[in-house]
């Protein structure tokens, strides 16, 4: 399908350490680098109000909860979500990572891209404290395999990132069901969408402080899930009225994003959220996204439930695949390719 775009708008556009026996240096290592710092607190003139913490275990009650944390944040902390992924596993994945990241560049270079960003992308010029690595489906046990040999992990590593891969992608379908629960859908079709994993390294340094670690951006996927630095924060949320809200660590808790197509397939009602990271302090910050794409067949569009002739539909139908390469050929990165989507009236 092609899009059809509006010539006016293309016109303006040029925790503690584990205390049992530890195999894997790189686990023993990260289950000891830690402290905990404190939670979410509003940076200066930003609202008073912390970030929104939902209990994975408390549903039906967190129902009104999480639609209003999507709607307004467009983020939310998630606690005790441990029977998908067990802080055991979070940090076994940590300590992984970090030797991958570590690895030398030469290795790091045949993560190569199945969609663009999906593979090894190298500090830039935009990005100069930045580097990942990355597979393009989690779900996908080839994916996974792939991944890891490319990157020649050894098999307790593939082990700990095949279990970790499963765990993520279910607790997202989990989390993708509570959402359509909340809006009285049934069945949401979330099931064999791509989950995009990502691993993040941010070398910072003393010269760095007050950089850019990755610039102001909204993710082009449904959802992100995000298992944050435990030490070292930077990670900052826009508000709807244009303030930053600064996510400190938080130990224990994973940070959930709405991104580009939540806002498409809510009709508009969900809040994609603009995020950065900053440089705060010196250190290497880790941390690792999992990204819910959008459908592998089958268009992104609103479910039929939530239009009627008071909620018409604002977006046009597309495929994830043509949404993403808009995105990245127009270099709109903030949202504002959504706008490209719009139904004309």
């Amino acid at each position: 399908m092609k899009l059809d775009l509006p010539n006016t708008f293309l016109a303006k556009q040029k925790k503690l350490p584990i205390k049992r026996e530890v195999q894997n240096p790189e686990i023993q290592e990260s289950r000891n680098f830690q402290r905990k710092p404190a939670c979410s607190k509003p940076m200066a003139g930003s609202e008073s109000k912390g970030l929104p913490m939902i209990d994975m275990q408390d549903f039906p009650g967190q129902l009104a909860k999480l639609i209003e944390a999507c709607e307004e944040w467009g983020c939310f902390r998630i606690v005790n979500f441990q029977n998908f992924v067990p802080q055991s596993l979070m940090q076994d994945m940590k300590g992984v990572i970090r030797s991958l990241l570590d690895l030398p560049i030469e290795i790091k270079r045949r993560n190569v891209d199945v969609i663009a960003g999906s593979g090894y992308m190298a500090p830039s010029k935009i990005n100069p404290l930045y580097e990942a690595l990355g597979l393009y489906d989690m779900a996908s046990a080839q994916d996974v395999d792939a991944f890891c040999t490319q990157l020649d992990a050894a098999p307790h590593q593939r082990q700990t990132i095949l279990r970790y891969a499963r765990a993520v992608n279910e607790l997202m379908m989990d989390i993708g069901h509570k959402i359509g629960e909340g809006l009285g859908l049934k069945g949401v079709p979330f099931k064999g969408w791509p989950c995009q994993f990502r691993i993040n390294k941010y070398t910072f340094t003393n010269e760095s402080v007050g950089s850019s670690g990755v610039q102001l951006h909204t993710d082009s996927s449904f959802l992100t899930v995000l298992q944050d630095d435990e030490i070292i924060g930077g990670l900052e949320v826009m508000r709807k009225s244009g303030t930053f809200f600064a996510i400190d660590p938080c130990p224990e808790t994973l940070l959930v994003n709405l991104g580009d197509i939540a806002a498409v397939w809510s009709n508009g009602r969900f809040y994609n959220v603009k995020h950065r990271v900053l440089c705060r302090e010196a250190g290497i910050r880790l941390s690792i996204a999992s990204f819910l794409l959008g459908p592998k067949e089958g268009m992104v569009e609103t479910p039929a439930e939530l239009v009627d002739s008071e909620h018409p539909p604002l977006y046009i139908p597309f495929t994830y695949e043509e949404f993403r390469k808009l995105r990245v050929s127009k270099k709109l990165h903030t949202g504002e390719v959504l706008e490209l989507l719009r139904v004309q009236s």
